[in-house]
Order: C-alpha cells, then sequence, then structure tokens
C-alpha cells in the first residue's frame, strides 16, 4: 500500500497528523509533511505505508478536508 500527498493541496488543518504518524506538522509552511516520503513531482509527495499501519493510513486520508492524500492498493488501485 502506498501513499500520495498533493501538498499544494494541503491547507495545514492536520487532520492527518491526528490520525496517523505517518504525518507531521510543519508550522513554518502551514502544512503537513509527509514523513520519509520521496518527491515525485512537484509538491506530491509518495511513501509506502510500514505493515500494521494501513488503517491509521486510511483514516489520515479520509480526515482530510481537501482530499490532499490519496491511498493506493498494491495493485495500484485507488482505495481512498
Amino acid at each position: 500500500m502506498r501513499v500520495e500527498f498533493d501538498r499544494d493541496t494541503c491547507i495545514g488543518m492536520y487532520q492527518c497528523v491526528a490520525e496517523w504518524d505517518g504525518f507531521e506538522k510543519d508550522l513554518n509552511d502551514g502544512k503537513a509533511d509527509l514523513v520519509g516520503s520521496e518527491e515525485r513531482e512537484e509538491d506530491v509527495f509518495v511513501v509506502d505505508v510500514p505493515d500494521g499501519e494501513e488503517l491509521d493510513a486510511k483514516f489520515a486520508a479520509r480526515a482530510c478536508p481537501v482530499d490532499a492524500i490519496a491511498v493506493y492498493d498494491d495493485d495500484g488501485e485507488q482505495v481512498i
């Protein structure tokens, strides 16, 4: 499972941070950061979800008020 995070879309409500440790607050930019991610394209960050953290990653994506977070299964199908 992997998470894609569009940081440009993020409005800094930090609900994702409350749901999953895979996100952290960046108070300097007023946006969240996806911990350990790689920038795939400008302001789009990707990370593989560690085993056992899938549910938390899904909750983080569902909690985002602007849909800046997408979750994909191992077959590449978007699940959130």
